[in-house]
Order: structure tokens, then sequence, then C-alpha cells
């Protein structure tokens, strides 16, 4: 595994869907983290997408990260739909104030 990078990571929301979307240097393909708004206070995790290019970067934990703190900011609660966001809620005891289900 390569050392962890820091990527730059934004939210793009369009009505009830959004995507965090991770940019790393040299890296032509972003990754991205896609969730469905269920209303205010819940969201689905749907989808978590890396390119090989990035695998082993601690890219796909870096925009579940983003995604727990921005929940816990907006007192938002996440279902884990998506199979490496539920995968990294079972490493994290400590986020199970923010998933539901």
């Amino acid at each position: 595994m390569s050392e962890p990078v820091s990527p730059s990571i934004t939210l793009e929301r369009h009505g009830a869907k959004g995507r965090y979307v991770a940019v790393v240097d040299g890296i032509d393909e972003p990754a991205e983290l896609t969730f469905s708004i269920v209303n205010d206070h819940l969201i689905i995790a749907d989808h978590t997408g890396v390119p090989d290019a990035m695998r082993g970067l601690g890219i796909g934990k870096a925009l579940v990260e983003r995604l727990v703190a921005d929940a816990k900011t907006k007192q938002v609660k996440i279902v884990p739909l998506c199979p490496y966001v539920n995968a990294q809620r079972q490493k994290h005891p400590e986020w199970a104030d923010v998933f539901q289900g």
C-alpha cells in the first residue's frame, strides 16, 4: 500500500442527489462518493468509486471521513447502502452516532 495522500474534496449537490469528489494532483480521474437525500435529517450513501490510479492512497477512506464529518456537523443520519461505506462504519464504532441501520 502506498502512503496516504490528502486529496482535495468538494461537495456537489443537485436536487435530491449529491456527491463528494476527490481530486489528487497528477491524476486525471477523480474519485467519488455518491449519496441520495431522503430528507433534511437522512441521506443514503449509495456508491464509492476510486479509479485504479488512486487505489491504495486512502482516498476512499478520506471520502467517508468527510461524509461522516459533514453528517455530524449538519446532524444528519447516514444509511450505509454502499458496501465500502458500511465496511468503514464497522471499522469505526466512534461513528455510530451518525449511522442508521
